[in-house]
C-alpha cells in the first residue's frame, strides 16, 4: 500500500507549490574523486541568494543530513543552492579531514582564501567550490558544521553556537535564529551562543571578506546528542533564516521529497537507542535500491514527520526508555501512523515497544514479554528479561517466514542482547501474532530463566489497522550476512513485497 504525504499545514509541514519554481542540479568537481552534487531550487520571484554547505568535514554528518532535507524545501522567491556532500570521501570516511590529502591541504575549511592571501582557494576541491560559489553571487552563505562540545560548558569547543561574520544582515537575524533554537532546549547550559569570527581561511570568512555575503557557521554538538536532534537544530536555524528572508515555503520539519516513488523509512535514533542500531540500519538502507531513509527523533515524531514516511524502524536499546523519550503524544502518533497504514519493524528494544504487557507500552502487537521479577535465593530480586551481555544463538525460519524473508533453511546464527522472550498476550480486538522465526538454543543468567527461550517466537508479525508491525528478538542487522533477510523484512513490513 502507498501512504501519500499531504498537505500537512496544521504540523508545520506543509509543502505549497509553486509552479514558477525550477529545480538544477549539477556536480562541482565534475570527473574528479571529489565530485559532489549540488542542487539549486530558483524562483521566478526576485529575492536573494541562500548557499548552504554541509559536509565539509566528514566527521560532522548532521550538517550533510540536514542540508540533504533543506533542499527539498519548496522556496517562494529568490535562489536555494545547497551543497549538501562537499567531503564525500570524508563523510564515508567518517573522518574531519580530505582523505589522502597532506597536512597542508587536508582540512578543507581552511583552504579558501585567507584574509592577507591571495584570492585565490587551495586543493582541488576547495578551488571547485570557492568558484561555484562565487558563480553564485551569493547574498547569504551558510556552511553547517558540528563542535565536540557545548560551548558554555567546555570554552575550547565552538559546539553550540552560530559563528558569524559582522555585519548589519547577520545582527538583524541571528539573534531570531539562536530564539528559535534555544526555545528547544531544555538546559540553559546547552543553549546555543553567539561567537565571532569565522576562521581563517573558511568558507564563511572568505564569502563574507571576498564576495561581500552575509556568512555564518552553524555549530551543534555532537557530545550525548543524537544525530536526529542535531540536524533538527540546523534545520530550525536555516529556517528562521529563511523566514526572515520571505523566503520560507513551508515548515521546517521537511524532510523528504514529495514526488517521489522511493520507499520512505524513518529511523528513530533518539532516547533510549544504542548507538550501534542505527549505524548497521544506515549500512542496511544505504546498500538498497529506491529507499529514501532519515533519522527521526522523539521532537520529529510529536511534530509529525512520519506523516512523510512509509515505514518507522524502533531499534535495540531500552524499550521503556524509548516509551519516555516519545511520552504519551509521541506514543499516540506512532500509533496513529501505524493503525492508519504506516509499516512498524521493532528490533530487541523496538519489539518491548510493541508489546501489549506493559503501561508504557504501544499495544500494537498482541504479544507479551517474559519479565518476572523473582526473588532469587543469595541473590535478592531480578527481573527475568535480563540474560546477560551480547552472545550468538540459534534461530530458525518458519514456513511462513522464509516466503517474507528468503529461502533460508535450518537453524543459524544470530546475535541475541536480552531481546524480548515473546508469547500471545490474548488482547480483545487485537490480531494474533504469526511467528516468522524460533530461537533454537538459549542464553540464560539465572535458574528460572532455564528452558524459557528454546522454541519460543524470534520474530513475529501482525496487523494493527491497515499497517503492519514487525517484532524482531535477536539483532540480524548486526550481521552482514542477514542483511538481505533484513531488506526483505523491511520491503514487507511497507508494504513494498
Amino acid at each position: 500500500m502507498r501512504r501519500k504525504l499531504g498537505f500537512l499545514l496544521g504540523l508545520g509541514i506543509g509543502l505549497p507549490l509553486f509552479a514558477a519554481e525550477k529545480i538544477v542540479s549539477g556536480f562541482i568537481a565534475k570527473g574528479t574523486k571529489w565530485e559532489t552534487p549540488v542542487f539549486q531550487r530558483i524562483s521566478d520571484q526576485p529575492g536573494p541568494t541562500v548557499v548552504i554547505a554541509g559536509g565539509i568535514h566528514g566527521n560532522e554528518p548532521a550538517g550533510a543530513a540536514a542540508a540533504e532535507q533543506i533542499r527539498h524545501w519548496p522556496i517562494p522567491r529568490g535562489r536555494l543552492v545547497v551543497i549538501p556532500r562537499a567531503n564525500i570521501p570524508g563523510l564515508a570516511d567518517g573522518t574531519r579531514y580530505l582523505p589522502g590529502e597532506p597536512p597542508a591541504l587536508r582540512d578543507l575549511n581552511r583552504q579558501f582564501p585567507k584574509t592577507k592571501g591571495t584570492p585565490e582557494a587551495k586543493g582541488v576541491l576547495a578551488k571547485a567550490i570557492w568558484g561555484f560559489v562565487g558563480g553564485q553571487k551569493p547574498d547569504w552563505v551558510i556552511d553547517l558544521h558540528e563542535g565536540y562540545d557545548f560551548h558554555q560548558i567546555n570554552s575550547k569547543s565552538v559546539g553550540s553556537s552560530i559563528i558569524d561574520a559582522k555585519g548589519k544582515a547577520a545582527d538583524a537575524v541571528v539573534p531570531k535564529m539562536l530564539a528559535a533554537v534555544n526555545a528547544t532546549i531544555a538546559d540553559p547550559k546547552k543553549k546555543l551562543v553567539r561567537l565571532r569570527y569565522p576562521v581563517d581561511g573558511s568558507l564563511a570568512r572568505a564569502a563574507h571578506e571576498r564576495l561581500g555575503a552575509a556568512a555564518m557557521i552553524l555549530e551543534p554538538t555532537t557530545k550525548s546528542q543524537p544525530l536526529s536532534l542535531r540536524a533538527r537544530q540546523h534545520r530550525v536555524m536555516v529556517h528562521t533564516l529563511l523566514r526572515h528572508l520571505n523566503m520560507a515555503g513551508g515548515g521546517p520539519h521537511v524532510l523528504l521529497p514529495t514526488n517521489t516513488n522511493a520507499l520512505r523509512v524513518a529511523v528513530y535514533d533518539a532516547g533510549g537507542v544504542g548507538s550501534s542500531g542505527p549505524r548497521n540500519l544506515n549500512r542496511i538502507l544505504g546498500g538498497m535500491k529506491n529507499v529514501l531513509f532519515r533519522r527521526v527523533g522523539a521532537e520529529d515524531i510529536r511534530d509529525g514527520v512520519l506523516a512523510q514516511f512509509d515505514l518507522a524502524i524502533f531499534p535495540g536499546g531500552s524499550g521503556s526508555k524509548q516509551a519516555a523519550a516519545l511520552d504519551a503524544k509521541g506514543r499516540s502518533v506512532v500509533k496513529a501512523f501505524v493503525k492508519g497504514g504506516g509499516g512498524y519493524i521493532g528490533i530487541c528494544a523496538g519489539s518491548y515497544l510493541a508489546a501489549s504487557n506493559y503501561k508504557w507500552s504501544l499495544g500494537i502487537s498482541n504479544h507479551k514479554t517474559y519479565c518476572e521479577t523473582i526473588d532469587l535465593p543469595n541473590i535478592g530480586r531480578k527481573s527475568m528479561w535480563y540474560r546477560g551481555p551480547s552472545a550468538t544463538v540459534k534461530m530458525e525460519l518458519t514456513d511462513a517466514g522464509r516466503k517474507i524473508l528468503g529461502e533460508k533453511i535450518g537453524p543459524f546464527d544470530v546475535r541475541y542482547q536480552n531481546g524480548p522472550i515473546m508469547s500471545p498476550m490474548g488482547v480483545k480486538g487485537l490480531g494474533e501474532f504469526r511467528t516468522l522465526a524460533h530461537f533454537r538454543s538459549e542464553v540464560s543468567r539465572y535458574d528460572p530463566q532455564k528452558g524459557t527461550m528454546v522454541n519460543t517466537p524470534a520474530i513475529i508479525t501482525g496487523d494493527f489497522g491497515k499497517g503492519r508491525v514487525f517484532c524482531i528478538s535477536p539483532h540480524p542487522e548486526s550481521s552482514r550476512s542477514l542483511h538481505k533477510l533484513m531488506e526483505n523484512a523491511i520491503r514487507w513490513t511497507a508494504q513494498r513485497e
